[in-house]
């Protein structure tokens, strides 16, 4: 599914990843664990094709995406990445409805169809009744949960997140637990995730523990 070999990055002086080798298979939930400034997040970043690495290639569903152009990487993105955020950068001008809606208009996809397709969607993560409420009239939950809805509506390959969980309450974050690998029983999609929730982790098929800019440690959740 994804491929990542000799990834380096550096910020100025900083070297953040120091040759990073990684493989993740399809229908994978993987979960990223390690310090803050252990580079978790700029290899989510780097994996999810939003930068780009100074060394190393970045392969996903065998496609090698450093090296399109473009308005071909950010056509691949929409059809093929979805993304969730700690913030979930909903738009606050716009229902529940119209936000899942927007990646998937954005490329180009029939509006009639789109609408069907975040409606079911808004009602599998339980939110049939929040359609037509704006982020500000929606829980934490709720919001995450729309966040989620959005990055599935072009069915993506993958879904990555950072911090999923890092703003919701105890009984929220269970239930996110639950409901990743609700969606990847239902849906297939790959997981990756960046985290400093523990509990979350130890329900991921896998950890990746990272230490200033490498892998130290693969781990199967059930080993923890």
């Amino acid at each position: 599914m994804i491929k990542l070999t000799n990834i380096h990055k550096s910020f100025g002086n900083l070297d953040v990843l120091k040759g990073i080798d990684l493989e993740i298979q399809v229908g994978e939930i993987v979960s990223i664990v390690g310090a803050s400034g252990a580079g978790k997040t700029t290899l989510l970043q780097i994996a999810g094709t939003l930068l780009k690495p100074d060394q190393g290639t970045v392969l996903i569903d065998n496609t090698d995406v450093n090296t399109l152009p473009p308005h071909k990487l950010a056509d691949f993105r929409n059809k093929h990445i979805g993304f969730v955020f700690q913030f979930h950068h909903l738009l606050p001008e716009f229902s529940a409805l119209e936000n899942v809606c927007i990646p998937a208009l954005i490329g180009g996809k029939n509006k009639k169809e789109t609408e069907k397709r975040a409606t079911e969607l808004l009602g599998f993560l339980n939110l049939s009744h929040r359609l037509n409420h704006k982020p500000s009239e929606l829980s934490g939950g709720e919001q995450q949960r729309v966040a989620i809805a959005r990055a599935l509506v072009n069915n993506p390959s993958v879904i990555f997140a950072d911090e999923p969980s890092g703003n919701l309450d105890s009984k929220n974050r269970e239930e996110l637990h639950t409901l990743i690998h609700k969606l990847r029983d239902s849906f297939g999609q790959t997981f990756i995730i960046v985290t400093h929730d523990e509990t979350f982790a130890s329900l991921s098929d896998r950890i990746i523990g990272m230490k200033d800019g490498i892998i130290f440690k693969h781990e199967n959740s059930n080993t923890i």
